[in-house]
């Protein structure tokens, strides 16, 4: 579906399939609605698949062999900025990270990684993030040193970056690095021979959150019938230091026809050089100070005040009126809008962020958002350590029982794959 291009309803038609039966042959293989494909079936959907030749920006598929992204600077040697990609490079990406799929729902088990370590550096708190991360790469077979904090560095010290970063390439495979300064992972990056990720620089980006958020908005899609070309996502909260909307609106510019609506009160905005350059690329951009603008969206995407972000200012202008919460996307939303947040969200009283009462309801994804994080990641890894040809064929079945269907936060377990 994703190399031809399709919704599944338009796929159903095109093999001459109900919709139900589709649905019923890509559930993961222990749920009791599961069914096979038909050999019959299977056959077509080969020929369908030889005779098709991928359209421009088309989306790719997970039977085809893995392939390394390609930026537009050659293979992915570290991972820094969304800059580095193309629509295309992401989209080889995600094909991997479909590949890694049975693994990270803990169906198989591989070990490309053995041996290899990874060093978590994360010098701002980190909770899901970091063990995202670091569960990814084991998930491959590797081990992980984790360090959190500047007080427990030796940068506490005065040692330098240059420094920090030359030393950990003598004991790491990888390096992910979180900084509360923008730029100072690739300084990292600059010091060392070995990959680098960026967990996160401060205000700047958060790439990695950007690419399994761009999935998740995929895979609901697909769910859903819709498509990214012409969608309509909102942008809401504190848009000026939220990383991860900085990260998040620069990949979603590579699709076509997208409108972008950017909730946010004055103090809050948007950079205006991001509003610029998304712009130009040919996309609608929408700037409401309430959240009547929420209306139509396919995606609301809503995000925590960043208040370790801010020095002296005040955060003025929000308040109640920006809470996301059940009356209001019933009030206000589609049906069927899909509910992201990168998280953590504060659920103290007065933060005015994602209400707690959406819990529950299929329409929130946040849930399916941090489970896409370990496939994505492990995507990330095997590309940047060049193992991304061995997992198929490395794969074992699981000797533990995985977890089995729970609820409708829990997509690595039921029909919404």
């Amino acid at each position: 579906m994703r190399r031809l291009d399709m919704t599944r309803d338009a796929f159903a038609d095109r093999i001459g399939s109900r919709r139900r039966a589709l649905d019923s042959w890509l559930l993961p293989d222990e749920s009791n609605e599961y069914r096979a494909m038909p050999e019959v079936a299977r056959r077509f959907v080969q020929e369908i698949l030889a005779n098709a030749a991928p359209r421009p920006g088309a989306s790719t598929q997970s039977v085809h062999p893995a392939a390394m992204p390609l930026t537009p600077d050659g293979p992915l040697r570290h991972l820094l900025s969304v800059d580095q990609f193309t629509r295309e490079s992401a989209e080889d990406l995600f094909r991997l990270a479909d590949v890694m799929l049975p693994i990270a729902r803990r169906q198989k088990v591989t070990r490309v990684l053995e041996g290899a370590v990874l060093a978590n550096l994360f010098f701002e708190a980190s909770t899901r993030t970091r063990v995202s991360f670091g569960a990814a790469f084991c998930r491959l077979g590797g081990s992980v040193c984790d360090t959190t904090g500047f007080t427990f560095s030796s940068m506490a010290k005065g040692e330098s970056i240059h420094d920090t970063s030359r030393v950990i390439a003598g004991y790491a495979d990888a390096i992910v690095v979180r900084h509360p300064d923008q730029g100072a992972v690739a300084e990292f990056a600059r010091a060392t021979n070995v990959p680098v990720v960026n967990g996160g620089d401060g205000p700047g980006e958060h790439p990695t959150q950007a690419l399994l958020d761009l999935y998740t908005i995929q895979r609901e899609f697909s769910r859903l019938g819709k498509r990214v070309d012409g969608a309509h996502i909102a942008l809401v909260g504190d848009l000026k230091y939220g990383r991860t909307v900085h990260s998040l609106i620069k990949l979603l510019a590579l699709y076509k026809g997208v409108r972008f609506t950017l909730i946010a009160p004055p103090s809050l905005e948007m950079p205006a050089a991001i509003v610029d350059r998304v712009s130009r690329n040919g996309n609608v951009v929408e700037l409401h100070d309430t959240l009547q603008g929420l209306a139509d969206a396919d995606i609301v995407y809503a995000t925590r005040i960043q208040k370790e972000r801010f020095a002296e200012e005040a955060i003025e202008g929000y308040g109640a009126a920006f809470e996301i919460n059940r009356a209001l996307v019933d009030r206000v939303c589609k049906p069927d809008v899909v509910v992201m947040h990168p998280l953590p969200r504060d659920s103290r009283p007065g933060s005015h962020d994602l209400a707690a009462d959406l819990d529950g309801d299929p329409r929130l994804a946040i849930f399916r958002q941090t489970d896409n994080g370990i496939p994505v990641r492990m995507a990330i890894f095997a590309s940047l350590l060049g193992v991304d040809k061995l997992v198929q064929r490395s794969m074992r079945d699981a000797q533990w029982t995985p977890p089995t269907f729970i609820g409708p936060e829990d997509s690595p377990f039921h029909g919404l794959d």
